[in-house]
């Protein structure tokens, strides 16, 4: 693939709580963006974010991703496609509430690339680190090389009686292995290449419209009950998994698309480790009206089970990545201004 530098990007799913740091840093890498949206409403907020960046920020409604050709015309006239839209959300009761439009919104881009975009030269798709981590009795790093085999199974056994978390898990590893899967079955028809983001648990500040705290997104919800609100027991205190900051990983797609070496490449975007006490700590020391959480906790005992090698994203990028103190000092400092915290 040729180096895209300040082309015309499309990113699904534009007003999501990912999607919206990936706009940000695209405009900011200099490339044109045209987000998705599901209605001409759900765009306002950030055509007001960014009005500064006039005509380089444009908008396309899909409001159904499943439908067939749904992005048949945003994909028109843009160089690279960023597709982020996919549900994240843990109340499904049927696995297939989550599994359909992940799979079927992914496959159904890849085709309407196929079909009608002709200028497209490469697809960064943002699956999740739930389709490499397997949740395990010892701590383990992953690689690239592993996939979430025990949730795909879980789902086929047990259905809806599978955890919310197997549900989710499942959806991203279908969704993803789909990917690949259209990729490499259709190569010699396409002039763009494939490129895989996972993202560990995404944390840090807020760019999309939320009203109150009730309606964050999946993962800032739970930071929330956590460092703020205190509504977490012990047990769930110390529960974690490893984390990434927002905007690391709305940089990593705009890095994904621009740089040449990314083509082909599954990509695990990490920081570190955490328990939720981790980010607890953090905030009660920044704002000790702030509950305390579990004051037993030390995380030098804390067993850490999911781990990955990030050998790659530092390889390919060099991102600078932002600190545990850093995501939730600006995560709390994003709250206040919201007058969230007192």
């Amino acid at each position: 693939m040729p180096a895209i530098s300040t082309d015309k990007v499309l990113v699904t799913g534009a007003n999501g709580y990912v999607a919206a740091w990936v706009v940000k840093a695209l405009l900011e890498q200099g490339f044109a963006v045209r987000g998705t949206v599901r209605s001409d409403s759900k765009a306002n907020h950030l055509r007001s974010l960014f009005k500064s960046y006039g005509d380089k920020l444009e908008f396309a409604i899909v409001n159904d991703i499943v439908k067939e050709g749904a992005f048949d015309e945003a994909v028109k006239g843009v160089d690279a496609i960023a597709h982020t839209a996919s549900p994240f959300h843990t109340h499904a009761e049927d696995p297939s509430e989550l599994i359909v439009p992940a799979v079927q919104g992914t496959v159904g881009i890849l085709s309407s690339a196929l079909k009608h975009g002709s200028s497209v030269q490469r697809i960064v798709v943002t699956s999740s680190c739930g389709s490499i981590l397997e949740e395990l009795p010892v701590p383990k790093t992953f690689t690239e090389a592993d996939w979430n085999e025990r949730a795909l199974r879980e789902v086929e056994t047990k259905g809806a009686a599978a955890s919310a978390a197997d549900k989710y898990c499942a959806s991203k590893a279908l969704a993803e292995r789909a990917a690949w899967k259209y990729w490499n079955d259709h190569k010699g028809e396409v002039g763009w290449d494939l490129v895989v983001v996972n993202p560990s648990y995404v944390y840090g500040p807020i760019l999309h419209e939320v009203d109150k705290p009730e309606h964050l997104n999946e993962s800032m919800r739970m930071f929330y009950d956590a460092a703020v609100a205190g509504t977490y027991d012990k047990d769930m205190l110390n529960w974690g998994s490893s984390w990434i900051d927002v905007r690391d990983l709305g940089l990593a797609h705009a890095l994904a698309v621009k740089t040449p070496g990314a083509g082909g490449e599954r990509i695990i975007v990490s920081q570190s480790v955490f328990k939720l006490q981790d980010f607890v700590n953090v905030a009660h020391r920044l704002y000790p009206q702030l509950p305390a959480g579990d004051t037993d906790f030390n995380p030098a005992t804390a067993v850490y089970f999911q781990a990955y090698d990030t050998s790659k994203v530092r390889k390919l990028f060099g991102i600078k990545l932002h600190t545990i103190e850093e995501m939730v000092k600006d995560s709390l400092e994003d709250f206040k201004a919201r007058g969230w915290i007192q």
